[in-house]
């Protein structure tokens, strides 16, 4: 039989190698997670980039380094890096404001400086904000669509560096929902706006990173920015968020969860919509559809038979308005729903039964509703397509060669296999 102390010293090590197995664990979660986002890759360099310049970061919440710690901190606390000013977008430092409302400028309690808001009176960083700012840095995580203002805000930073002849440096970041997929409509100069401020379809596959050197080469930008992209490492076009085992930091109050960037570029055309209500600032954004004298069964029914792949359409009444009614959406990931075909069904079945129960919601909208719908979908040709017998497969289809082009235009800026 085993002495009372010897029993006691094998409990104790066993105990203590638990633990280590535990922390080895831990420190492999760490270590071993398949990409490095940008700014990992800028600290990796010990911001050599960065040294003897004063820096202006362009940023919010979602700006944070694989393991979740703000960027703004990281820059904040290196010793290689003088951290001069901050710029928010859209939503405000913290994500909190509501889309489209106005955010005022203010004190960073994080790191004491002055956070400059883009979403103001000013969208574009002034002479002013900039003196002293030898380089801007922007990372902001995006969702993919083209009228997601964050890539907005950066085309404008842009244009402000290379005004004041300074550097434009990106620290890129996955598109969350990947980057092999270019569909949707295609947009008009006539609509170039804040909400599709680059000629590139609704879901264009691209990072931020991308984008601007495409902006950048195909002449979008002038006068040219002095550009820099630090690429991520181990990110592939086909990699999901899950595969990249990121964690999702909310991009706006409407965007909580990864799920939401889908449902956003399934979702966003009808809200805009005059009418039309997707579920904003409610717990489930851009997971219902919703409006006012909707036979919601039938309309269910309809859209369910069109079969579509990794999408079910279930009958939805909305809890705040029950005159609201319309279908709650149940993406299956896995089966690679067409976003975009799903977005125009909708579109063009609400329209229908919104007719059949006396409502033309197109006629009915004001000029000014229907100017923002317009601007989000990138052309006026909306109007006649959702009132025409076309079908919304046809109207799809008649996106498919520009965004063919657009595909081979956008390979030399292509940064990821």
């Amino acid at each position: 039989m085993l002495s009372r102390d010897l029993t006691k010293f094998i409990t104790l090590g066993g105990i203590f190698f638990f633990l280590f197995l535990i922390v080895k664990s831990e420190n492999a979660n760490l270590t071993d997670l398949p990409i490095k986002l940008g700014v990992d890759c800028l600290n990796d360099d010990d911001f050599a980039i960065l040294k003897g310049k004063k820096i202006g970061l362009i940023t919010n919440q979602s700006g944070v380094n694989r393991g979740g710690v703000k960027t703004r901190i990281i820059l904040a606390n290196s010793k290689n890096v003088d951290l001069v000013a901050l710029y928010t977008p859209e939503h405000g430092l913290d994500g909190n404001e509501l889309a489209g409302k106005w955010v005022s400028s203010r004190i960073d309690p994080v790191t004491g400086l002055t956070a400059y808001s883009l979403y103001g009176k000013s969208r574009k960083p002034s002479a002013d904000m900039l003196k002293g700012v030898d380089a801007l840095v922007f990372d902001i995580q995006d969702v993919g669509a083209r009228c997601y203002t964050y890539i907005s805000t950066m085309g404008l930073c842009m244009n402000a560096a290379s005004e004041a002849g300074i550097e434009f440096i990106i620290l890129d970041r996955p598109n969350p929902v990947g980057g092999d997929d270019v569909a949707g409509p295609p947009i008009e100069k006539k609509w170039q706006s804040f909400v599709g401020q680059y000629p590139i379809p609704f879901m264009h596959g691209m990072t931020v990173g991308e984008i601007a050197l495409m902006g950048v080469g195909e002449g979008w930008l002038k006068p040219l920015p002095k550009l820099k992209v630090i690429k991520m490492k181990g990110w592939g076009r086909s990699m999901r968020w899950r595969d990249a085992k990121l964690r999702w930091i909310r991009t706006s109050p409407n965007i909580p969860r990864l799920e939401s960037c889908y449902y956003y570029l399934a979702s966003c055309l009808a809200q805009h919509v005059p009418g039309i209500f997707a579920g904003t600032g409610t717990s489930k954004p851009f997971q219902f559809v919703v409006a006012q004298g909707i036979e919601h069964q039938r309309l269910c029914s309809k859209l369910n038979g069109y079969k579509m792949r990794g999408i079910r359409f279930f009958p939805y009444i909305d809890k705040n308005d029950s005159k609201r009614r319309g279908v709650s959406l149940e993406l299956n990931l896995d089966q690679g729903p067409d976003l975009m075909l799903i977005s125009m069904v909708m579109l063009k079945e609400f329209c229908a039964e919104s007719k059949n129960s006396g409502l033309d919601l197109i006629a009915e909208a004001s000029k000014s509703g229907l100017n923002l719908l317009y601007k989000v979908y990138g052309s006026n040709s909306l109007s006649a397509d959702l009132n025409s017998p076309i079908s919304a497969q046809r109207i799809v289809s008649k996106w498919k060669s520009s965004n063919k082009r657009f595909k081979k235009m956008r390979s030399k800026y292509l940064l990821y296999d």
